[in-house]
C-alpha cells in the first residue's frame, strides 16, 4: 500500500523503536509503505495465549486454575479465526486443490498453545492477583511533542501503591548479553507511565511462557530519563529519514524471515517508489568571513 494513504510517522511505539533500530528500512515499509505482511503461526500462538491470559482474570480466583486455562485455548482461536479468517491459512491442508485444514498440523499447534498457557501456572498463581489493568493502552506527549503509544499487558498495583509492569513473552528467555535489549520495551512503559501518572513504577517483569524464567528490573528516575534521550535521538533519526527518503536497510541473520526480503536492496530486490514527498536540503548559511568575495572586502 502506497501513495496518498501514506502519512509521516507522528508516535512511537516500543515495537516501531524496535523495527528502526533493527533496520531502518524494514520500519519504513511497515508505517509508510504499509506494506502487508502474511500472518506467521508463531505470532498467531502469541496472541491466542495473550487473551488466554487476559481472560483467566475474567472468572472468581478459586477458578483460576490451570485445566480450565486450558480449555480457553480453542475459544480463544475461534473467537480470532472469526475476525481474521485469513488465519485459517496457516493450516491449510497439502492436498490437490489446496482446500481443507491439516487437522494434525492444527492440534499440534494448539497443543503448543496449551502448553505455554500451563507453564504460567508454574510462574505466577493467578488466583492471588487482581491486575489493576489488563491490555492497557497508554499514550503521553513528551515536552519535546514526541508523543508515545503501547499497550501494557498487565498493570498489578500493591496495597501500598507501588507498581508493577508485566509482560508475557511465549518465546524463550534472552541469555544476560541481550537482557537490555529485551528490558527496553519494558522502561518504555515505565518511561510513559511515569509521565502520565507523577510516579516511577516499583518493578518491570517479564514473564517468559516459552523457558518457564521471569525477568524482573527495577527502575530509577536516571533509567527512564536515559530512555527519554534514547528515543528524542532516535525519533531525531527517524524524522531525518522521514524527509530525506533515506532508509539504509540493515541486514542481520534476521532477514531470512523478513516478509520484505525480495524488496531490500542488500538481497537484489527494489523498494517501491517512495511515498512522501522528499524534503531539499535547505542550503548552510555561510559566515560573512568564508563567503566567496569576502575576502576582498577585509581591510
Amino acid at each position: 500500500m502506497t501513495g496518498s494513504t501514506a502519512t509521516p510517522p507522528n508516535s512511537l511505539s516500543p515495537s516501531r523503536a524496535a523495527d528502526f533500530m533493527q533496520c531502518p528500512l524494514l520500519y519504513r515499509f511497515r508505517v509508510i509503505d504499509k506494506l502487508p505482511e502474511a500472518p506467521s503461526a508463531a505470532a498467531t500462538r502469541g496472541t491466542v495465549v495473550h487473551a488466554v491470559l487476559e481472560r483467566v482474570f475474567d472468572m472468581p480466583p478459586g477458578q483460576r486454575v490451570a485445566p480450565r486455562a486450558r480449555a480457553m485455548v480453542v475459544r480463544e482461536w475461534e473467537r480470532l479465526l472469526a475476525k481474521r479468517p485469513e488465519l485459517a491459512g496457516l493450516f491449510r491442508a497439502e492436498d490437490a486443490d489446496g482446500a481443507g485444514v491439516d487437522e494434525a498440523r492444527l492440534a499440534g499447534w494448539l497443543a503448543e498453545a496449551e502448553a505455554l498457557v500451563e507453564r504460567w501456572f508454574s510462574l505466577e498463581d493467578p488466583g492471588r492477583l487482581e491486575p489493576a489493568e489488563r491490555e492497557l493502552f497508554v499514550e503521553t506527549r513528551l515536552e519535546s511533542g514526541l508523543r508515545l503509544r503501547g499497550v501494557i499487558d498487565r498493570v498489578d498495583v500493591a496495597p501500598t501503591g507501588e507498581v508493577r509492569i508485566v509482560d508475557y513473552k511465549t518465546g524463550k528467555a534472552p541469555g544476560p548479553r541481550f537482557e537490555n535489549e529485551a528490558l527496553f520495551q519494558m522502561k518504555f512503559y515505565a518511561l510513559v507511565l511515569w509521565r502520565l501518572r507523577g510516579t516511577v513504577p516499583r518493578r518491570l517483569q517479564l514473564v517468559y511462557l516459552g523457558s518457564g524464567e521471569v525477568l524482573t528490573y527495577d527502575p530509577d528516575e536516571s533509567d527512564l530519563r536515559s530512555v527519554e534521550r534514547k528515543l528524542m535521538a532516535l525519533w531525531e533519526a527517524i524524522r531525518r529519514a522521514t524527509e530525506s527518503g533515506d532508509w539504509r536497510p540493515n541486514p542481520t541473520r534476521l532477514c531470512d524471515w523478513c516478509d520484505h526480503k525480495a524488496r531490500c536492496p542488500e538481497f537484489g530486490g527494489t523498494p517501491p517508489p517512495y511515498p512522501l514527498m522528499i524534503q531539499p536540503a535547505l542550503p548552510v548559511e555561510l559566515p560573512e568571513q568564508t563567503r566567496p568575495g569576502a575576502a576582498e572586502s577585509l581591510p
